[in-house]
């Protein structure tokens, strides 16, 4: 008898081990999630809008807020980026979406799904606009277009 009390002792003083290193772990997990989310709004943070002479920061389109990073796997990450024009009917929405995706493509150090988004009620067009942007193949014909391409890399462009 006292032999199976020893037994169920050492195993329950397992049980709390391992349940103390998995607690760790999970309270690293929102940690690393929220240093990758800073990683990605310090790339965003400094594209240029296409109109005017302002960051997507100063006009506060993308705040740290806006993004968010689930980890999909060890190695692989899911970035969601929302984003709020600076007016309802803005006719640059889908640009601002494009050079957001051009950019977090060329300059993320992980490996990631992109996902990005016009912000719920900020935009008369949001749902069409959040198809085309998250679209591939919409995406990649826009970047063959040089003028497109052109107003693109001048937002992207790193400020000196």
């Amino acid at each position: 008898m006292e032999w199976m009390s020893r037994l169920l002792s050492w195993m329950l003083s397992r049980v709390v081990w391992l349940s103390s290193l998995f607690e760790r772990g999970a309270a690293r997990q929102p940690r690393i999630m929220e240093e990758k989310a800073l990683e990605v709004y310090d790339l965003i943070r400094t594209i240029r809008d296409p109109e005017k002479p302002n960051t997507l920061e100063e006009l506060e389109v993308v705040t740290e807020s806006c993004v968010e990073v689930q980890e999909i796997n060890e190695e692989d990450y899911l970035v969601i980026i929302r984003f709020t024009p600076t007016v309802p009917h803005c006719s640059l929405a889908t640009l601002i979406g494009l050079c957001l995706r051009v950019k977090l493509q060329r300059c993320l150090p992980f490996k990631h799904k992109l996902e990005i988004y016009i912000s719920e009620g900020t935009h008369s067009t949001e749902e069409d606009i959040n198809k085309q942007i998250n679209d591939k193949e919409r995406v990649a014909a826009a970047m063959e277009n040089p003028n497109l391409r052109e107003i693109v890399e001048q937002c992207v462009l790193e400020p000196d």
